[in-house]
């Protein structure tokens, strides 16, 4: 039998949360509903969940401070926020405490399941890649530790971002790496003037790239980038 999906939410609004809660329950998920921040992090305490959905305005402990407790503890679980203010400070404050999605209410039950599906196909991903550490493309070498891209004798060290996107870019190789996870895994905020920051970045690594023609980074219009191995 399939293990489901281990869920916290946290949702101070008792009409919300039920709902939320039977609907999730209703689609699979193994969901624990907690009324407040504190009993929220008491919960997390005591059992293993997957992923976490998080209302930001809560009673005792609100959103952003049980992240912060929940990271300690668990660095990697995916966290997704619930917020009835579509404020960019509470959005850039999220991101910053590495939230992994964002929804602002009201918002649609079927819109937060394709969001958990997005982030959960995401990490499985992730975690299946994240352990490699160098990367073959043609006749570079990339070793995402030291940054570097290596062919022959030359190495050329690429800057934090320069590495971080095209580490992005290997782990999903021949798939479309879109540009809003992109833009939130990297930049923290999807605003105009990081998505033309990405693209002069994306410019950068297709020069580096250029002397090798099995490896191309292709944009994919309306979605993102392709890096062809």
């Amino acid at each position: 039998m399939e293990q489901k999906t281990k869920l916290l939410l946290a949702e101070d609004d008792e009409n919300l949360g039920l709902l939320l809660k039977e609907y999730l329950v209703a689609k699979g998920y193994d969901a624990e509903l907690y009324p407040d921040g504190e009993a929220a992090y008491k919960g997390f305490m005591k059992e293993h969940f997957d992923i976490c959905v998080l209302d930001v305005m809560m009673p005792k402990k609100d959103g952003f401070t049980l992240a912060k407790d929940i990271r300690i503890i668990n660095a990697d679980i995916p966290i997704i926020f619930l917020t009835a203010k579509n404020m960019k400070d509470d959005v850039l404050e999220g991101f910053q405490l590495g939230a992994d999605d964002y929804i602002t209410k009201p918002f649609s039950m079927e819109e937060l399941i394709m969001r958990l599906e997005a982030i959960l196909r995401r990490t499985s991903q992730e975690g299946q890649t994240s352990a490699q550490q160098v990367f073959t493309l043609g006749k570079f070498t990339f070793d995402t530790r030291k940054q570097t891209l290596t062919e022959g004798e030359n190495t050329v060290k690429l800057t934090t971002k320069e590495s971080d996107l095209l580490k992005l870019l290997c782990q999903n190789a021949n798939k479309v790496l879109e540009r809003n996870y992109a833009l939130k895994s990297i930049w923290i905020d999807d605003n105009y003037f990081n998505a033309r920051s990405m693209d002069v970045y994306i410019t950068k690594l297709r020069k580096h790239l250029k002397e090798e023609p099995t490896v191309e980074i292709i944009n994919v219009h309306g979605k993102g980038y392709k890096l062809i191995v």
